[in-house]
């Protein structure tokens, strides 16, 4: 079982959270502030990543700082999100006071009085989604017990994102869990066909989806079909069936 699966009963738990509604809060900005409570950092961000880094789209922010962190890397070009981005791991920055690694981002942050930064990629296989920031007023790691806390909330914040751009209404962020028969079918042999789990399974289906331009549920249609089977590949991608 690797990490991520190991991962899965505490994004479903998050995810379930988030489900039950938040009135007029949107799901990111729950998310965020979900986050913020559970772990010990000042703020928490989270915006959208193309191929060629930060879009600019902020989606949510716990507070200006946080805010701030996420316009600073678009506009310069650097920083800790634009490096998880870039690669598949967190970039962790647990003393910004002794790095050089962002010259401009650096200055500004530190001007901000933000001390430390975690970047979290949100990513399915090779399909870039965006990037979670956490920052933090004092300088530290994060230890173990936080980092897996911080990479369920980043799946979470994958899942919500590819929801979001599926569409559907919050009864549906859990997939597999609500009405939707086929994508629920479909879930269950994107399991099978990956050997993974089901919260993975989901998040393939609705990577696939965003990277085609396509809605999950006609994804769903094509793998209940057998004209789309999933391949377990470093690009995260799936192939047509032949006939």
């Amino acid at each position: 079982m690797d990490s991520g699966q190991r991962r899965e009963p505490r994004v479903a738990e998050i995810l379930s959270v988030l489900a039950r509604g938040g009135g007029q809060v949107s799901l990111p900005s729950r998310l965020c502030a979900a986050c913020l409570s559970a772990l010990p950092v000042s703020g928490v961000g989270a915006a959208l990543m193309t191929v060629d880094g930060p879009s600019g789209v902020v989606l949510a922010a716990t507070d200006h700082r946080a805010r701030q962190v996420e316009e600073w890397q678009f506009a310069l070009g650097e920083g800790p999100c634009v490096e998880a981005s870039n690669g598949s791991q967190p970039v962790l920055e647990p003393d910004l006071a002794g790095s050089s690694r962002w010259p401009r981002f650096g200055a500004a942050v530190r001007d901000a009085g933000i001390r430390a930064l975690f970047a979290f990629p949100l990513r399915v296989g090779a399909i870039r989604v965006g990037v979670l920031d956490l920052y933090r007023d004092t300088p530290g790691t994060l230890a173990l017990p936080d980092l897996t806390e911080a990479l369920a909330f980043a799946d979470a914040a994958t899942a919500v994102i590819l929801h979001l751009r599926d569409g559907s209404g919050d009864t549906a962020l859990l997939g597999p869990l609500d009405g939707r028969a086929e994508v629920h079918q479909a879930t269950g042999m994107i399991t099978i066909q990956l050997g993974v789990g089901l919260t993975e399974a989901l998040l393939r289906l609705r990577a696939y989806a965003y990277a085609s331009g396509r809605t999950v549920s006609s994804v769903a249609a094509d793998v209940v079909a057998r004209r789309l089977h999933f391949d377990d590949n470093q690009a995260g991608t799936s192939r047509h069936d032949r006939p």
